[in-house]
């Protein structure tokens, strides 16, 4: 008997969370055992609605592009889910025949899919559901990496070694590069692998993983503006004070969320202010987690394995468990897929560990660049400088 399934995206979009949805769907194209490959229209709010798409009535040349496509093809949402949304959902899924469910995305996603799964097993339906990962913070636990990480990485990585190109190039400022990362610095260490010998890699990095001292931080970039004229600094959007409180005051709080307010923009005025230097701040925001130009081929090739794993699992009879990567080994870089209980993911948040930031909390250590550089997709744009040693 045939099997409907129905892919949903939830949060945030990435680089690639294309790449997994075509995986899901070219791996259930071939299944014998497929029915309907149905998407929600804008996450769960799309299955609260039944408000889906018949993505088997796609023409293959528009579904080659959705690996190369950021955003989501499908749209995507940050819904506010209580008991009788989940009862809801799963009496839709019925209604529809659907017998497999397939929910992409971080944290929260992840934390709705296992609550999906529980009512599913609650009604005694039979409904199947697992979790593909994403989410550009990296903050999924259990999975050595996320898809979507490596692109947003990548990305970091070459704008910092595009930053440092003009500051070098003009070096009368500090400049303030601000990255994403609400409560880890997987993407703000990322900057450093802009380091491949050519000098121009940030000088300072900091994550919120350590408390932030001002005194210390205009310490280090005193130190630094007097060794050279112009340096760029790092700094991950979700900068704590000792308290745990961010360094700047969000500029919007919901029951939910609250909106961080520009810290490069803050620490950018601090400098100045308290140090008497030129500075200016970067944020470049979600342009970060979209970048396609940017795109890493190793996190859009691992997207789509996800996105087939993730079938091959539900319709191999596999419910309540996330796709997940482990490592092998990093030289040559090797990973496999695991199948992980979706309890041990739920609203897991995994900071970036201690062994991977240095000693002074200012940058990355050695066994982290070792760890992200297969994950960025291949060397970034090789550049040179004429003015330092012509």
């Amino acid at each position: 008997m045939k099997e409907n399934i129905l892919i949903l995206h939830g949060g945030a979009p990435t680089a690639v969370i294309n790449a997994s949805l075509y995986g899901v769907i070219t791996a259930a194209k071939q299944h014998p055992e497929t029915g309907h490959i149905y998407g929600a229209r804008h996450g769960t709010g799309g299955l609260l609605r039944d408000d889906l798409i018949e993505l088997e009535r796609i023409g293959e040349e528009r579904l080659q592009k959705l690996p190369f496509t950021p955003g989501s093809a499908i749209g995507t949402s940050r819904d506010v889910l209580m008991a009788q949304e989940y009862a809801r959902m799963a009496e839709v899924l019925e209604q529809r025949k659907i017998g497999c469910v397939l929910m992409t995305g971080g944290n929260g996603t992840m934390d709705a899919c296992g609550k999906l799964f529980e009512s599913c097993q609650k009604r005694g339906n039979g409904i199947r559901v697992i979790g593909i990962p994403k989410t550009i913070d990296n903050d999924l636990a259990v999975t050595d990496h996320s898809p979507g990480y490596g692109s947003a990485a990548r990305f970091a990585a070459q704008s910092a070694k595009e930053l440092s190109a003009e500051v070098a190039s003009l070096p009368i400022h500090v400049s303030v590069f601000e990255t994403l990362g609400r409560n880890v610095g997987w993407i703000a260490a990322a900057s450093s692998l802009a380091r491949d010998g050519d000098g121009l890699d940030p000088d300072l990095i900091y994550f919120p993983e350590r408390a932030f001292d001002e005194e210390v931080f205009l310490a280090d970039v005193e130190r630094l503006s007097k060794e050279k004229p112009g340096i760029v600094v790092v700094v991950c959007e979700g900068l704590k004070n000792p308290d745990g409180e961010s360094i700047v005051a969000p500029v919007f709080k919901d029951a939910r969320w609250a909106y961080p307010g520009d810290v490069a923009a803050h620490l950018a005025a601090v400098i100045m202010r308290k140090l008497g230097c030129k500075a200016r701040s970067e944020r470049p925001g979600i342009l970060g987690r979209n970048a396609v130009a940017l795109q890493s081929a190793a996190d859009r090739e691992e997207a789509q394995l996800a996105g087939e794993e993730a079938f091959r699992a539900v319709i191999g009879g596999e419910s309540g468990k996330m796709v997940s990567f482990h490592r092998v080994s990093d030289a040559p870089y090797r990973i496999e897929t695991r199948l992980t209980d979706l309890s041990e993911v739920m609203l897991t948040e995994r900071p970036l560990p201690d062994a991977f930031i240095n000693a002074e909390g200012n940058g990355v250590t050695q066994a982290f660049i070792d760890w992200c550089r297969p994950l960025i997709g291949g060397a970034l744009t090789e550049m040179t400088l004429l003015h330092d040693n012509v």
